[in-house]
């Protein structure tokens, strides 16, 4: 049976909160901004270590996924993308372009619990 713990985007991101990764990241110019430090990572800065797929509930076109990332100066937080028809495709295309070398589900909290 799949686990329970989070049902929701917001659930999970509180959880990856709590293992600290609080930072929040905006895309802005071909690069990802951390939102506070202000710090500006392109794709091979970023490594994902856990990723998750929405689909919407009342709409199944509503989807998104959350990505749970460490950077090269590490700061560690979670960004949240729309994808399918409401997709913002210069983000897509940036989160496309991270190295398959920096992309695992080491983090990722239904595997480890």
């Amino acid at each position: 049976m799949e686990d329970e713990l989070a049902k929701h985007e917001k659930d999970y991101i509180r959880i990856y909160e709590k293992q600290g990764y609080v930072s929040n990241f905006h895309f802005e110019n071909e690069k990802l901004i951390n939102s506070e430090t202000k710090n500006k990572y392109l794709p091979e800065d970023i490594r994902i270590v856990a990723q998750h797929r929405y689909e919407g509930m009342s709409n199944p076109s509503d989807m998104s996924i959350l990505y749970v990332i460490e950077t090269n100066q590490n700061e560690k937080g979670t960004f949240l993308l729309g994808y399918g028809p409401s997709a913002d495709f210069n983000t897509a295309e940036f989160f496309k372009k991270i190295p398959k070398s920096n992309i695992s589900n080491d983090k990722n909290i239904n595997q480890n619990s």
